[in-house]
């Protein structure tokens, strides 16, 4: 029955916030992507690069109560629930964890879901990184070759759901690892009954046939998923539609610098080079905690041997007051550690931030890698716990790949190395103190102990700030909302989400005037940090409901503009309503908004409504 609960849980924690905040950025944008999905009213870059995600969303349009934000943020986070089971499930029944470990874990891993669900194209990736994940674990520990055959099905098919997701596929590192691991493994087991070393010179040819053989169902998998979906495609759009739009994803590093190679690559890096200072200064606090033990233990056989070794039970009373005090300045060390990261703002009690969890996250990151590189390395480790090990490491690497994110995905994306980490730390702390009575006693002066209660510490700090996090963060413009206490009542759409009285002020008078003049499901041409109003007004865009994007161009918005009129012109197509942030208003360096200015100077566009936020023209 605590299991059920447990999955209970993990079911229905990922819709906490369904009804919280109103987004102008990403979630409305993806929503709209899904209602108006095509080439009518989406950017084909994004159409053709993150295809499956759209499809997946514009099947959930079409559900009961699709065409509502709460509806949608349902539906999507259905797929954060998904993750949870899959993980708790895959961490409980094969790699035998406690249900506790499981449960804690994986309920830190959705709290730290910063990202909106209705970025489906992330989420369904994790889904099926997470299915690669199992399916190639249990392909390799129990050989069963259909297993690795769907493992890179998942792989291949991700590809669809996000372009982005190409570096998975170094997934196959953690095949010919494995290969290695299992070969060394028989010769040691050769060696072990011969009492020798012997000349084994098909050592390599069995690894390499092992690797080769898995890789090659793996490679099998990968393929026939991409001629699938790449055959699909090119039937539904046409192939030469889709290469142009993969190409101009590729392209648009020219303008939006921050997806090339280089520095998505250096955003990765930098974060965890700059947690070393904050590493540094933790060994310190871990360090006199080992001297301050090792101090008292001294003094306590100091004691013990000038006369308390005579009083008989007064040895053991002596020696147990020594390990009480060093309990009792370890914990007091490590207070004022706590203390002051918090002084020096290594994290915050303000959760409305991603300053609360950043910094614990991106250490318990590396607290999951270096755990996983012991335990790669650790001798008489099983080979299955090994290939766990390098399976963690591989995720937390690979999920910002692509991203220009640095390593907010891979925080996002914790689902197995939560648990994982948990579960190493629980082992780790009986190990230290499995077999201490009969260590020698100038062994005993070197203490794990205070290593131990700075890991528990760092860890209990992480989940605090994690649940912190997840029960009062809500995406909104890349910040979290701070202000639920208004509710806009004429938008179907809005309905019972709860916002700031401000944005609500703003979209009950937009959504007013919509309704009065009849402009539900019209085309709109917007611009400005809001993409999301295509989705709430119901009003489809005309091509790119965010045209001010980096990674639009300028010369695909001046083409895209050219086909708008020739539509006007030779098919007597009705012209779009033109809605505004009004901070682009007055802009006189945005090339972007000359061209929508200087088209509706042409066709005598008129301002019609304006408040606080928008401004409209028709």
């Amino acid at each position: 029955m605590v299991e059920v609960c447990f999955l209970l849980v993990l079911i229905l924690y990922p819709m906490r916030h369904v009804n919280w905040g109103l987004d102008l950025w990403d979630t409305g944008y993806n929503y709209a992507n899904f209602t108006y999905m095509g080439t009518d009213h989406m950017d084909p870059m994004w159409l053709f690069s993150t295809y499956l995600s759209n499809v997946v969303g514009h099947l959930f349009t079409l559900l009961p109560f699709g065409g509502t934000l709460i509806g949608l943020n349902v539906y999507t986070g259905l797929f954060v629930s998904l993750l949870a089971v899959l993980g708790y499930w895959f961490c409980r029944v094969k790699l035998k964890m406690p249900a506790w470990v499981c449960f804690v874990g994986e309920v830190a891993a959705v709290s730290l879901c910063w990202c909106p669900t209705a970025l489906l194209y992330n989420y369904l990736t994790y889904v099926l990184f997470l299915g690669c994940v199992i399916l190639l674990y249990l392909g390799l520990t129990e050989d069963k070759k259909w297993l690795l055959f769907a493992a890179g099905i998942c792989l291949g098919t991700n590809i669809f759901v996000r372009f982005s997701n190409l570096p998975e596929a170094a997934m196959i590192v953690a095949v010919w690892a494995y290969a290695v691991i299992e070969g060394l493994e028989r010769k040691n087991a050769r060696e072990a009954i011969a009492q020798r070393a012997p000349k084994d010179t098909g050592l390599l040819r069995g690894i390499l046939q092992q690797a080769g053989r898995h890789t090659l169902w793996c490679v099998l998998g990968y393929v026939s998923a991409v001629v699938v979906f790449l055959g699909w495609i090119s039937i539904r759009y046409g192939f030469t539609n889709y290469i142009e739009g993969i190409q101009r994803l590729l392209s648009m590093t020219d303008t939006a610098t921050d997806y090339k190679p280089t520095s998505m690559l250096t955003g990765i890096i930098v974060p965890y080079m700059d947690m070393i200072y904050w590493i540094v200064r933790i060994m310190v606090f871990v360090v006199a905690g080992m001297v301050v033990c090792a101090l008292l233990g001294l003094v306590g056989r100091f004691v013990m041997i000038l006369g308390a070794k005579r009083a008989g039970k007064g040895g053991k009373s002596i020696k147990t007051a020594a390990r009480i005090l060093s309990v009792v300045a370890c914990i007091a060390i490590t207070s004022v550690m706590i203390s002051w990261l918090f002084y020096n703002h290594y994290t915050s009690f303000y959760y409305y931030s991603y300053d609360a969890m950043y910094r614990p996250a991106i250490l318990f990151m590396m607290i999951a890698m270096g755990m996983g590189a012991i335990n790669i390395f650790r001798p008489n480790v099983p080979k299955q716990e090994r290939l766990l090990a390098g399976i963690v490491i591989l995720v937390l690497l690979l999920t910002s790949l692509g991203s220009n994110n640095n390593v907010y995905p891979s925080i996002n994306n914790l689902f197995v190395a939560a648990p994982y980490v948990l579960w190493q730390a629980v082992r780790f702390t009986r190990w230290s103190l499995k077999g201490e009575e009969e260590t020698v006693w100038w062994k005993q002066l070197v203490s794990l102990f205070p290593a131990k209660v700075v890991l528990w510490a760092m860890i209990l700090l992480f989940l605090i700030q994690g649940v912190g996090f997840g029960a009062m963060f809500t995406f909104a413009e890349a910040t979290g909302v701070q202000d639920v206490s208004s509710k806009v009542d004429n938008n179907k759409v809005l309905a019972g989400v709860k916002m700031s009285p401000e944005r609500a002020a703003w979209m009950t008078e937009l959504s007013a005037y919509v309704e009065e003049k009849e402009l539900t499901g019209r085309e709109v041409l917007l611009y400005g940090q809001l993409p999301a109003l295509s989705f709430y007004l119901q009003m489809p865009s005309s091509f790119n409901p965010w045209s001010d994007l980096r990674s639009y161009s300028l010369g695909k918005m001046e083409q895209d503009m050219r086909q708008l009129r020739s539509e006007i012109k030779e098919k007597g197509k009705v012209r779009p309503v033109v809605i505004a942030e009004n901070s682009v208003k007055l802009s006189e360096d945005d090339a972007k908004w000359k061209l929508i200015c200087e088209f509706m100077e042409e066709y005598e566009y008129k301002e019609t409504f304006t408040n606080e936020k928008f401004t409209v023209w028709e």
